[in-house]
């Protein structure tokens, strides 16, 4: 494995780990923001891993109202979530083309309106480019930016699907020779100096982005950072439990036929993540 921490810079094929649903709505097109509480230290690919904690329905349910809402602003109201929200598992990437603070990209005219309104952390990580993997990988994660192992990184290159996102972004750069030049400070210059006036939040908006705030309150309360990695857990899992776990989900989706949305979440929140895919 290679580096586990986000200071060294040494980054080849750098990942990093998430909780559920922020990791699968950012490989999916529909999160463009990825919020932490230190700038990124990396440009291009960042592989996505979503950690063990099996996400409950009421944040799913918080983030996805959050989205529905914030997409229906620049006039997308057919938004498709994930059906399933993985844990434990490397499930695709995105390219990270800058880095802002979230005073600078709720300012930023040059995006749509959605987009700053995902700016809820310090610093913002401008995501582009989504890609899936067809087959999750099993894998352990780690805290901070760290590198895939080459055996992980040789095989799942090969499985990653492109995604179209609901409503493409192209992050506009200061300098397109210099990766680095969206960077926190780069486009202060470029901001509406006049006093910003917030646009006016209907109450439902207001209150879809409290409940958004509240979900990754969750998390920063005891790691002071929104979606935080966390260590995994490294059970081994064995190949009779993962065929068997292959049979369960494909009995579910049989099951969920005719079932509706609202019920159809719930279990697949309960199911998808057996505890054998879980870590303490």
């Amino acid at each position: 494995m290679g580096s586990k921490s986000r200071g060294d810079g040494n980054y080849r094929n750098p990942c990093l780990t998430m909780h559920q649903p922020w990791a699968s709505l950012l490989v999916h097109g529909i999160k463009r923001i990825e919020g932490r509480s230190w700038p990124s230290p990396v440009r291009g690919r960042l592989w996505i891993h979503a950690a063990g904690k099996i996400p409950d329905a009421e944040t799913i349910k918080a983030m996805e109202d959050f989205y529905r809402e914030i997409y229906a602003l620049n006039g997308i109201t057919d938004l498709k979530f994930p059906e399933h929200y993985p844990i434990s598992r490397l499930i695709g990437c995105v390219e990270v083309v800058g880095c802002v603070t979230c005073e600078e990209l709720v300012c930023w005219e040059d995006v749509p309106e959605g987009v700053r309104l995902e700016g809820l952390t310090n610093y913002c990580w401008l995501c582009e480019q989504p890609q899936k993997l067809m087959v999750p990988f099993e894998m352990r994660g780690y805290q901070g930016v760290y590198n895939l192992e080459k055996k992980i990184y040789e095989a799942a290159v090969r499985g990653l699907r492109p995604i179209k996102p609901p409503l493409p972004v192209k992050f506009p750069l200061p300098n397109p020779q210099d990766l680095f030049s969206l960077k926190p400070g780069s486009i202060v210059s470029h901001l509406n100096r006049s006093n910003p006036t917030e646009p006016e939040r209907s109450p439902r908006l207001a209150a879809v982005i409290a409940g958004a705030r509240a979900a990754s309150t969750q998390f920063s309360k005891q790691n002071n950072d929104q979606s935080i990695p966390i260590e995994e857990g490294n059970a081994p899992i064995s190949t009779r439990t993962r065929n068997k776990s292959k049979e369960e989900f494909g009995r579910l989706d049989t099951e969920l036929s005719g079932v509706s949305s609202s019920s159809t979440q719930r279990i697949r929140t309960q199911v998808w993540a057996p505890k054998v895919f879980s870590t303490p």
